[in-house]
């Protein structure tokens, strides 16, 4: 799952190095923390929040395939 979103992310930036990817499992279920550079906060947050609800969307989806919960967050 790590390596999916990974690279959805890089390629939506363009400083693909500065990409980080944490999977924290937990009790009530898997959290996504992503980073990446301040200059591509904007890119991967899109116009009015659609690319980051689609990121999301698309979180709940894989972890409904496992049988997990899945969050996805945009860490500054």
């Amino acid at each position: 799952m790590k390596e999916f979103f990974d690279y959805l992310v890089k390629n939506l930036v363009d400083e693909p190095d500065a990409v980080d990817i944490q999977i924290i499992e937990g009790e009530n279920g898997t959290m996504i923390e992503v980073r990446v550079s301040p200059d591509d906060i904007a890119k991967v947050v899109g116009r009015k929040g659609r690319i980051i609800n689609s990121l999301r969307t698309l979180a709940m989806t894989v972890g409904a395939r496992f049988g997990k919960r899945v969050r996805l967050e945009l860490i500054d």
